[in-house]
């Protein structure tokens, strides 16, 4: 199928109703700002989705409560110790005192860094892989060395933050798909429009000895224009939103939200999507115009 975006000056003349009268390239304009927001929206929560899980995947926390501190001290050195000799543990590290009294400020205030209060121990473990026969052979091993430990699954906990996510990209990938049918059925309806307006004028295209499928190319070069000077305005205004959004995401410090970001891949999708609906709009005003043709003419 031959796609020519440029239309001739003589085909503007026959088939134009004027470029100011016409709300096409508008609707598209519009049309496209929401689709890249959408898209955008699921293409960054699909990475920060990726990061989420490569970071939750075969990551264990365990805790050892005890109110005495030499007591507490020795279970950790011995869960340490049986974590290290565990051949599925990749690395298991205990959690600086510091770092969880500035976990614990936010509810405790300055109380969390005093060394009277007794603050569980805690060891974060990463583990070769993420299969449960592993994880279950590393509970075995640190709750005979010390029994009574508390073990928590990171993808255990964090589960509830990844089915929202997905739920969010499955959402965001079907507003793209509706988009792009609501794009569809307008060039359709914007077509037969163009059809009932020039009737008079393909009739004498007919005689003339015109072929269906040639004026079926005046009309699919003028939406395809319209298309893509409206999508580019569109997706323009869209990216501005994106990168304003992203850099104030990126300015709350939170790694969860920081890993809501778009990659190089992400915004060439985004920056061809003009051209995309482009050819779709030329796709389906040309069958919408064959169709009307051999119905009515």
């Amino acid at each position: 199928m031959k796609l020519n975006l440029i239309t001739p000056a003589a085909d503007r003349r026959l088939l134009d109703d004027g470029r100011r009268t016409r709300a096409m390239t508008w609707i598209m304009a519009i049309m496209l700002f929401l689709t890249v927001l959408a898209a955008a929206l699921g293409l960054a929560t699909l990475a920060g989705a990726s990061v989420l899980d490569r970071q939750i995947t075969g990551r264990l926390t365990v805790q050892i409560v005890d109110a005495n501190d030499a007591a507490r001290a020795r279970d950790t050195q011995a869960a340490l110790e049986a974590l290290h000799h565990a051949p599925q543990v990749a690395r298991a590290s205990e959690v600086d005192r510091a770092a969880l009294a500035a976990m614990l400020r936010p509810w405790l205030g300055e109380d969390g860094a005093d060394p009277d209060l007794p603050v569980p121990a805690m060891i974060d473990v990463d583990l070769k892989g993420g299969d449960e026969a592993s994880v279950a052979e590393v509970t075995r091993a640190v709750q005979a060395a010390v029994p009574g430990v508390r073990i928590d699954r990171h993808e255990r906990w964090m589960a509830p933050i990844s089915s929202f996510m997905q739920i969010i990209i499955a959402l965001a990938a079907g507003l793209v798909l509706l988009m792009a049918t609501a794009t569809a059925t307008v060039v359709v309806l914007a077509a037969r429009a163009g059809l009932d307006t020039h009737r008079d004028t393909i009739e004498i295209l007919h005689m003339l000895g015109s072929t269906d499928m040639q004026v079926a190319r005046l009309f699919q070069r003028r939406i395809a224009l319209d298309t893509l000077v409206g999508g580019a305005v569109g997706t323009i205004a869209a990216l501005a939103v994106v990168g304003f959004v992203g850099k104030r995401l990126a300015s709350l410090g939170s790694d969860l939200l920081g890993s809501i970001t778009l990659g190089s891949g992400d915004w060439g999708v985004l920056v061809a999507m003009p051209l995309a609906f482009a050819l779709l709009s030329t796709v389906a005003a040309r069958y919408a115009v064959l169709a009307a043709l051999r119905r009515y003419l």
